[in-house]
């Protein structure tokens, strides 16, 4: 006979009038927090992250992120189940419940493999890619950009069906800036939100009068492609050595040789790290690349993009 858990004293939380039971903490990170929590009602998990607003502005950001979430109604872009705000010890939390997904983030599929010193094989490459690609997409077609892409922001399902997260840092994807003043507080603002090691070139050194679009995206997207294929991102160890990131993105990728990966593939990685944004392409040509990939073993990637 199976011993039975008693939940009377476990700590409980209500949204959307329903309970759910702390399990155990799962992350950290400066402001925030994610529980695995259990669901009275249905005795499934859920995860559940609590963001810490220490002012109106901090609200309004944690508003901005559950507004993001609810804009979205895809598979490989995570959803909202429910989410609320309450006062604790004086001080207003966001609480946002997520679907939990077990399997955990591509970064930690991507260190078990540099563990056992393995590699991903192409056609896994190719899945989860394409998978991170059509997420961007649905967030690119709605006029948004993610800004924060990275293998930690990707969730993996059982069946390595990929999962963007983590929408706190996403905008509209057009942002024009007039002068340098506002040149500078995007800056800032990338600087605090945007990873150093995925942030894309243009901005680290914003210019007075430009417009930043959703190619930032892409640049961040390509910088994950590489991690999967070399098991580290292309700037992770410049920045853990202290030498410049922001000097690193100026220059075109270089792909560690010999790759064991086809050249078809290297050469699509290529096209994507372009420091360049105005000759960066768009995630219409990206998808478009991969399914040729998938559809054919040996593919080619086509250089004479428009």
């Amino acid at each position: 006979m199976g011993q039975a858990m008693c939940i009377c004293s476990r700590s409980a939380i209500t949204i959307d009038n329903k309970r759910y039971y702390f399990v155990q903490k799962l992350d950290e990170g400066g402001f925030s927090y994610v529980d695995l929590v259990e669901g009275a009602h249905d005795g499934r998990f859920y995860a559940l992250k609590r963001i810490l607003c220490h002012d109106r502005e901090a609200r309004k950001e944690a508003q901005n992120e559950v507004e993001m979430h609810r804009l979205f109604n895809h598979p490989n872009v995570l959803g909202l189940t429910g989410h609320t705000f309450t006062e604790r010890a004086g001080k207003t939390e966001a609480w946002l419940l997520l679907p939990y997904i077990s399997k955990g983030t591509l970064w930690s599929v991507l260190e078990k493999l540099r563990d056992k010193g393995s590699n991903m094989p192409e056609k896994r490459i190719l899945h989860i890619f394409r998978g991170i690609c059509e997420g961007l997409k649905a967030i690119h077609d709605k006029g948004y950009a993610h800004r924060d892409l990275k293998p930690t922001n990707v969730l993996l399902e059982e069946d390595d069906k990929p999962v963007l997260m983590d929408l706190g840092s996403m905008n509209r994807a057009r942002i024009e800036v007039r002068g340098s003043r506002e040149a500078m507080t995007l800056q800032d603002w990338a600087a605090q939100r945007c990873t150093i090691s995925y942030r894309a070139p243009e901005l680290f050194n914003v210019e007075s009068h430009c417009i930043i679009d959703e190619r930032t995206d892409i640049w961040s997207l390509g910088c994950v492609l590489y991690s999967m294929m070399i098991l580290e991102g292309p700037f992770d160890l410049i920045f853990q050595k202290g030498d410049s990131v922001a000097l690193a993105v100026q220059n075109p990728v270089t792909i560690p040789q010999p790759c064991s990966y086809s050249q078809a593939l290297q050469n699509l990685l290529s096209s994507i790290m372009v420091p360049n944004p105005q000759e960066r392409p768009d995630i219409n040509w990206v998808l478009d690349q991969v399914q040729n990939l998938q559809g054919s073993e040996g593919g080619t990637v086509d250089t004479n993009r428009i």
